[in-house]
């Protein structure tokens, strides 16, 4: 290979994550060392070698990973890889790489491959966090319970009770009674030797009519099972089952720093979503209500650290978030006798979208089957101030904007919010559409689907097609723009303090929701849900799949960073906020993240052209 055809290759790869990094030479030794396939929609598949694993590189068309169920692990385009878990496990890997588009794609050989890892550890730490990936895309897609996959440091006690090795078993019955625990640990400076339970001190101290100047040594169980932190609560349980244990005490480098009780796990089981929306279901007054909603940021928590993906999080906690306000509405309805008329309670936002997190305010309304008169007034706002009162008492705050139900401006007939649609539609004023936005991202919560359906029909109706609208609702969504600037840096903002950081929620999220409203909008998708609408849009070849794929996957990847981040900001007990600090994640989550980002301007540039190309 000459020099003219290997520049391209090494300029290629210099600009990939994590060949960057290497030194100039190294990168010409991979071009030079790199094979070239070309893969046709024809093949269907990508066939991988068996018998020596290769890192395979696209430079271009697309592919898609799936496991040997069919299921999605994920998708390449041009600068992405696979083949790199066979290198890293020595496995070879079931899964299958399908074909999407045409493409190049470039193969470098194992030792290469290796003999970068052992020469860069960025090279080695970028592959690695990449297969880490790989496997919770995998997992991700088995039924899970999402208690059992959180990490027991989220649920242990803190600190364990210890007594020194010397101490006799009266001391051991004293400390334990004063800080009513069933067990304590025995350490020998400072190191784990043993445990002694409440079971303990009754089958071989009692039982064999010892007395209490016993020493602990002769009674403990020496060297127990111990976990970490980081262990799965899974498996902690399989220990505890296996082993007839009811508590592990847990070590992090050589130090016991809690203890896990067959106690704190049962009481977690309260947070699983399930079992908690069966607990709201069955509760007769609203203060049980208000006392079962204080679980709903301990069952986030959870979520966050069994990594659960970002919509899989929104689904459960909006699902939380339904059943209290029905609960709500039916207790309030059982003190205020039977409602005058049919009605629907309407959730706008987070709510109606599904995609709920932390520091979620109201957006709701009610939506009548006809006109109310004075009795029906009364009986409505008594129920909707009733209903706003305690969804504030659970947590979920009122709208600054006043968009609730308790407001009588959102009180309204199928008649009077089809008007109310009308205008927004016809006359689109900028401002107005701005604060109007949410009400086009709207679900019925309570009530006969009907009439919810009456409204929703009749609103997509005058949306479909109408330029002008679409224009309006284009321009407001394209006010705002990812947070990159000149040469892809940062643009950094303050959250209200003198804190500066990425603001992850209005700069991201928010935008890929705008653009999927908005091509909803326009084709009259009945779809609510961001990550729905855009699949929905994919399936009908209103965007192109390329694109919806990789809206989804920035809103996915954005949304999880968001959510980790305000997991370690209610660890460290700090506020939690919208804003991420950039030196607070590694440069490879740096280098994603901007990844995402483009994906999202590139995307408003699309709806820029569709919507406002007549403007």
């Amino acid at each position: 290979m000459d020099a003219s055809e290997l520049q391209p290759l090494v300029q290629f790869m210099r600009s990939l994550v994590p060949f960057d990094c290497l030194p100039e030479s190294s990168c010409e030794q991979v071009a030079r060392r790199l094979q070239i396939s070309y893969f046709s929609t024809s093949q269907r598949q990508v066939t991988l070698k068996s018998d020596c694993f290769s890192l395979y590189i696209v430079r271009s068309g697309a592919f898609e990973v799936n496991d040997p169920q069919g299921e999605l692990l994920d998708r390449l385009g041009e600068g992405d890889y696979f083949g790199y878990p066979s290198l890293l496990s020595g496995e070879v890997s079931h899964n299958q790489v399908n074909i999407l588009e045409d493409g190049l794609v470039y193969e470098l050989d194992a030792y290469t491959f290796n003999e970068l890892r052992s020469l860069n550890r960025e090279f080695d730490r970028f592959f690695n966090k990449a297969y880490a990936k790989r496997l919770r895309n995998q997992a991700r897609f088995k039924a899970k319970d999402q208690s059992t996959m959180s990490r027991i440091g989220a649920l242990m006690s803190r600190p364990a009770l210890s007594i020194e090795l010397q101490a006799s078993v009266a001391d051991a019955a004293k400390s334990m009674t004063h800080a009513r625990v069933s067990s304590v640990v025995v350490t020998d400076n400072q190191q784990l030797v043993g445990i002694v339970t409440d079971r303990d001190l009754r089958s071989r101290v009692l039982a064999a009519g010892l007395d209490g100047r016993t020493p602990v040594a002769s009674i403990m169980t020496p060297s127990p099972f111990t976990v970490s932190p980081n262990t799965l609560v899974f498996e902690a349980m399989s220990i505890m089952s296996e082993q007839h244990l009811h508590h592990l005490p847990v070590l992090e480098h050589e130090q016991v720093v809690g203890m896990l009780t067959s106690s704190d796990i049962i009481r977690s089981q309260g947070s699983q979503p399930l079992l908690l929306i069966a607990e709201i279901n069955r509760q007769t007054v609203i203060e049980k209500l208000i006392s079962l909603s204080r679980r709903i940021p301990e069952l986030l928590q959870k979520l966050i650290s069994a990594d659960a993906r970002a919509e899989e999080i929104g689904r459960v906690l909006t699902s939380v978030t339904d059943a209290l306000t029905r609960r709500l509405i039916e207790l309030n309805m059982d003190l205020l006798g039977q409602a005058p008329m049919a009605f629907c309670w309407l959730a706008f936002g987070s709510q109606g979208r599904q995609d709920q997190v932390a520091c979620s305010d109201q957006d709701n309304a009610l939506l009548l089957a006809h006109e109310p008169d004075d009795f029906a007034r009364d009986y409505f706002a008594t129920l909707s101030e009733a209903v706003c009162r305690g969804l504030n008492d659970c947590g979920y705050v009122y709208c600054p904007g006043g968009i609730m139900a308790q407001n009588s401006a959102w009180r309204m007939s199928l008649t009077a919010w089809q008007g109310r649609f009308r205008r927004w539609v016809t006359t689109p004023e900028p401002k107005a559409l701005m604060h109007a936005s949410i009400f086009f991202d709207m679900r019925s919560v309570y009530g006969p689907e009907s009439l919810f359906t009456a409204l929703q029909d009749n609103v997509l109706a005058s949306t479909k097609g109408n330029d002008i609208f679409l224009a309006g609702l284009t321009a407001n969504a394209l006010q705002t723009r990812p947070p990159l600037g000149f040469f892809r840096k940062f643009v950094l903002e303050r959250d209200g303090s003198e804190v500066k950081g990425i603001d992850l929620k209005h700069r991201g999220n928010a935008l890929v929701t705008d653009i999927a409203r908005v091509y909803a909008l326009s084709v009259g998708c009945k779809a609510v849900n961001t990550a729905k609408r855009l699949q929905s849009l994919m399936q009908a070849g209103v965007i192109d799949r390329r694109l919806a794929l990789d809206l989804a996957d920035a809103q996915e990847f954005i949304a999880h960073l968001r959510l980790a981040n305000q997991g370690q900001q209610y660890a460290q007990q700090q506020p939690l906020s919208n804003y991420l600090k950039p030196g607070d994640i590694s440069g490879l989550t740096r280098h994603q993240l901007k990844e995402a980002f483009k994906v999202v301007d590139d995307a408003q540039s699309g709806v820029r052209l569709r919507f406002l190309r007549s403007l």
